[in-house]
């Protein structure tokens, strides 16, 4: 493992060592519902958006039957609501019709579902079944890559295939939510005093 690459794990494992996801959900599809909400979102105002949402709909079913315009408005505040409305209804149909109303297993037939690109299919796959077959590629995580020196793409899948290839496989899911959490607390996206982020100082004369 390279040594630069070794220092961000220890050190991410020590400041986060029981990072997770953030998303509250309480099932599979609800967990998919969030994802999709957190494009362009934070999971803080998504988290405030899926108490009211998912009581109004509690079953994949309430999501086939709801009215698009009503849809809209219950998630108006998360951002991009027409795109999101248009996919998670559209996700909802082909998850009953399709996949017989269980979320599926590969990145394949995840790819095949409305609203779903690596990211989501990465973050779901990994939370519903513990199956990691990538790095979700987050706005945190595309930043700090960057900012690390793991990568010198912008496009999310070329950061990912760069990051799986210097991340060992069994770090791939926490390493996800350690650098969100990392870019939350420490290395914000606004001006600050980066010299002083823990990952800095743990990279200092490390050429």
């Amino acid at each position: 493992m390279d040594g630069r690459v070794k220092i961000i794990l220890e050190t991410l494992k020590d400041l986060f060592p029981e990072a997770h996801i953030a998303l509250s959900y309480a099932n599979h599809w609800e967990l998919m519902v969030a994802v999709q909400l957190s494009t362009q979102c934070t999971d803080k105002k998504v988290n405030e958006v899926t108490p009211a949402l998912f009581g109004k709909y509690p079953r994949l079913e309430d999501y086939c039957a709801a009215d698009p315009a009503e849809f809209e408005r219950d998630i108006h505040s998360t951002g991009f609501f027409r795109n999101k409305t248009k996919n998670i209804l559209a996700a909802a149909t082909m998850v009953r019709d399709r996949f017989h109303g269980e979320l599926p297993r590969t990145m394949e037939e995840m790819l095949s579902i409305p609203g779903v690109a690596r990211k989501t299919a990465n973050v779901v796959l990994g939370n519903a079944y513990g199956i990691v077959l990538g790095i979700a590629v987050d706005t945190h995580v595309k930043r700090l890559a960057k900012v690390l020196g793991l990568t010198e793409h912008a496009d999310p899948v070329k950061i990912e295939r760069d990051l799986m290839r210097l991340i060992p496989r069994e770090e791939w899911f926490a390493f996800t939510y350690r650098l969100i959490d990392y870019g939350r607390k420490w290395c914000v996206a606004r001006p600050h005093a980066h010299g002083k982020c823990p990952l800095t100082l743990a990279l200092a004369g490390i050429s």
